[in-house]
């Protein structure tokens, strides 16, 4: 039987690995799914008791795009990644493969730091309007109250008004400069570099199906704007199902009647904490997709329900969000592959330092298999 492969896009925009790069990174030609792997073609099928070893370094520029925070300032990052690792393979029988995983390495970063999807942007200016509100009515109490009092100071209530004017300017400056320093400023500065990296063991019983495993740390390595210096991180599980062998080019004559053999679903859970150690949320995608070829060029479509479960720090319900991932990628010569993508989810419910809208991902980058 034929052994074929999921695309390495198409994976991590199931959410098997996040971003697309930790994905491309590692695409052994065991994957299960729809599509051809031609990054990992010049490498030959691992038969029975057979193992490789193979180095990786993926290079990646990308950015995130939290667009449905509107009153937040539609935060961003963006992010050039350089990660080094090895695939450790072993054939297994029925064209099955066992494989770990690993990859670690740099990230230069522009704006806020990546963090786990659904995040809510709570910060003291929430807390700081809601007691500057409590306290102007307060203030408009006790200033009625003493109005008459002051009627034969005028040039004390002109010094008054002075003070109110300075004060007013001395909080609008400090407001926005704390604004600032929590990284919504406009153009998105240059903040530092962190470092990153991810462990993966995956289990592929046969050519149909793939069971994954994953962890994805991120350390931020000094406290800036709304980062805080410590460790993210990210697990997940996930189970991919391929319909067809994977097989299509539509270059080669294939039409219609060969689309089964393009199309997989994937169901993937994935947990993540702040480096902080707040808990952020839980979420399950069960997603439909349909991998093809052009030729050489590998085109992958997914899509489907995000079922968020938000941590109890956000004050929010769960919902049901709902997205999807048009991903790209194309061999340059045997061991070197580049790859594009673009995701978008669509919250379908709104809340403090959360948005009705969407939020997009987009990346591009090349990765050196030797």
């Amino acid at each position: 039987m034929r052994r074929f492969s999921i695309s390495p896009a198409a994976l991590a925009a199931l959410g098997l690995l996040s971003p697309l790069a930790l994905e491309a990174v590692f695409a052994p030609a065991s994957h299960a799914g729809a599509g051809h792997n031609h990054g990992g073609g010049s490498e030959e099928e691992l038969r029975e008791g057979e193992s490789r070893v193979t180095p990786v370094i993926t290079l990646e520029g990308h950015g995130g795009f939290e667009n449905n925070l509107r009153t937040e300032g539609k935060p961003a990052h963006y992010a050039i990644d350089g990660l080094f690792g090895a695939v450790f393979e072993w054939g297994l029988a029925n064209d099955g493969s066992f494989s770990i995983e690993a990859a670690f390495g740099p990230a230069a970063v522009w704006g806020e730091a990546e963090h786990f999807y659904g995040k809510v942007h709570l910060d003291e200016h929430d807390d700081n309007a809601t007691e500057g509100a409590a306290h102007a009515e307060h203030g408009d109490d006790d200033h009625a109250e003493e109005e008459h009092a002051d009627e034969d100071h005028g040039d004390e209530d002109h010094g008054d008004d002075d003070h109110a004017e300075e004060g007013h300017a001395d909080h609008a400056a400090s407001g926005h400069a704390d604004h600032a320093a929590h990284g919504h400023e406009k153009g998105q500065p240059y903040r530092r570099i962190d470092m990153k990296g991810m462990v993966q063991a995956r289990y592929q019983p046969n050519d149909r199906l793939a069971i994954s495993a994953t962890w994805l740390p991120y350390a931020v390595m000094r406290s800036q704007g709304e980062d805080i210096q410590g460790v993210k991180h990210e697990v997940s599980a996930g189970i991919t199902y391929a319909f067809g062998d994977g097989d299509v080019n539509f270059a080669l004559g294939d039409g219609l009647e060969s689309v089964i053999d393009g199309i997989f679903v994937n169901v993937s859970n994935h947990t993540g904490w702040e480096s902080d150690g707040t808990y952020i949320g839980n979420y399950t995608d069960t997603w439909a997709g349909f991998g093809f070829n052009v030729d050489l060029l590998n085109i992958t479509l997914t899509g489907g329900p995000r079922f968020y479960s938000p941590g109890s720090y956000s004050g929010l319900s769960q919902r049901t969000d709902w997205g999807g991932d048009i991903s790209f990628e194309y061999p340059l010569s045997e061991s070197v592959v580049a790859f594009a993508h673009l995701e978008m989810m669509y919250s379908t419910e709104g809340g403090k330092g959360w948005g009705k809208g969407f939020q997009n991902h987009v990346g591009t980058g090349v990765t050196f298999r030797f």
